[in-house]
């Protein structure tokens, strides 16, 4: 069956680590776009961390999808349009805010164009042996203007798509289970890095996103060839006709994957689709 759809991950998949789409990857996209496939970017990060590579790959020229919050929220980058939306309610996220100020981690919580924090200051986490400043690094890489609130309860009085929480990569890799234990049934819980860990609503993932919103554009998840190299990415891969993993990936997502290509810093991307596109 015929490739309609790409759906991509971005750090670890379609940018390399230095933050960028390389040139190769970019043109191979953009001539799969201009051969009638739907590109979709699909991410943990919130919409707005999104729109830069969705313009730079002129999804807004090709109807292309953003998901984001791991698939809680999935929009048509060209005309605005929601096609699916999962969020959280308020009460199960005050519990879980109460529960998470017993660990060393960072919450915060993005809506549109803002980040909020209870305290811009407490910033800094270990990642492999470094520190490192979670919250420039967050704003800088989703354009997030950072407001401070006294309590993070106060913008948690409507629904959220996502209650992010940041800590040392050693420190969460430890604690993240018993984090998550009390709400396993209640809520989605996942890393999409080692220093971060986040919480959606009940069943939310990239593939139960696509699942919810390429049906009303006439894909089938048979159409579909998805690449991702973390685990909240597994179940994508899994989802999809052609799961690719990044031989960057984690065990588990390259378990779930039909075929394993190049890293993200070796066009990895590019590479998958002179195959499977032809």
């Amino acid at each position: 069956m015929a490739i309609k759809a790409i759906a991509l991950d971005i750090d670890g998949t379609l940018t390399n680590d230095e933050k960028v789409v390389t040139p190769r990857t970019r043109e191979a996209l953009l001539a799969a776009e201009r051969a009638g496939v739907r590109l979709i970017l699909a991410s943990g990060r919130p919409a707005q961390g999104l729109r830069a590579l969705g313009r730079e790959l002129e999804l807004d020229r090709y109807h292309g999808l953003l998901v984001a919050y791991n698939g809680a929220h999935v929009v048509d980058a060209m005309t605005g349009d929601v096609l699916f939306d999962q969020p959280m309610e308020p009460a199960i996220m005050r519990e879980l805010l109460d529960h998470l100020r017993q660990f060393d981690v960072i919450p915060w919580v993005t809506e549109g164009e803002y980040l909020y924090v209870e305290d811009a200051y407490r910033c800094h986490i270990g990642y492999r042996g470094e520190q490192m400043n979670i919250v420039k690094y967050e704003r800088d890489a989703c354009a997030l203007i950072i407001r401070e609130v006294r309590d993070l309860a106060e913008v948690l009085d409507h629904p959220q798509d996502k209650i992010l929480t940041a800590g040392t990569d050693t420190y969460l890799a430890a604690h993240a289970e018993e984090m998550y234990a009390p709400f396993r049934d209640r809520l989605s819980g996942m890393f999409t890095a080692p220093f971060y860990f986040e919480f959606m609503a009940p069943g939310i993932n990239k593939a139960h996103a696509l699942a919810g919103a390429l049906p009303k554009l006439g894909i089938d998840a048979a159409e579909v060839a998805a690449f991702g190299d973390g685990q909240n990415d597994a179940a994508m891969i899994a989802w999809a006709g052609m799961g690719v993993a990044m031989a960057n990936a984690i065990d588990e997502t390259k378990a779930a994957a039909n075929m394993v290509t190049a890293s993200n810093n070796e066009d990895g991307i590019a590479l998958a689709l002179e195959k499977i596109l032809g």
